[in-house]
């Protein structure tokens, strides 16, 4: 199900627990799946289950907790804006409008192109460098003026 390469990174992650609770390591090993395959599918997560030696119950109710997670197929680049109140005080909304009218999408829609995913996102404690949003749940960027969200698109297309 996942790649011998994808297969190794869990296995690195299990060896920072004890042998009996490799369990531990499921929110590595839902990134990492994720990761090689762009979204968590339920036979995915079945199968981190299956690994893990846990009750796929368990794996879903990790993966439908967090919003890093994608139960279901986003774009290239997924986009999320901190809309949280102390962003939401300091631009987030702002951004996030101004993001939506960019793209032509709202929250939780994919471009037609399949470039980009917009998603609302809760605190991601960076309020003081408000508005910020993650791109692909991995790379912060602070103070996004509208300028700066141009730019970062345009680098994105390239």
């Amino acid at each position: 199900m996942l790649s011998t390469e994808s297969l190794e990174k869990i296995d690195r992650e299990i060896a920072k627990y004890p042998v009996e609770q490799k369990q531990s390591a499921v929110m590595s090993a839902l990134a990492i799946a994720q990761t090689e395959k762009g979204w968590l599918a339920n036979e995915t997560m079945d199968f981190v289950a299956e690994y893990l030696g846990m009750q796929p119950i368990a794996v879903y109710e990790v993966a439908t907790f967090y919003n890093m997670y994608n139960l279901e197929p986003v774009g290239k680049y997924k986009l999320t804006v901190c809309t949280n109140l102390p962003c939401a005080l300091s631009g987030g909304n702002e951004a996030a409008a101004y993001l939506k009218q960019k793209l032509g999408i709202g929250f939780n829609q994919t471009t037609s192109d399949g470039q980009f995913t917009l998603q609302e996102g809760e605190c991601m404690g960076a309020c003081g460098d408000s508005p910020v949003l993650l791109v692909n749940n991995t790379r912060m960027c602070s103070f996004m003026s509208n300028e700066m969200i141009d730019e970062m698109l345009e680098e994105l297309r390239k």
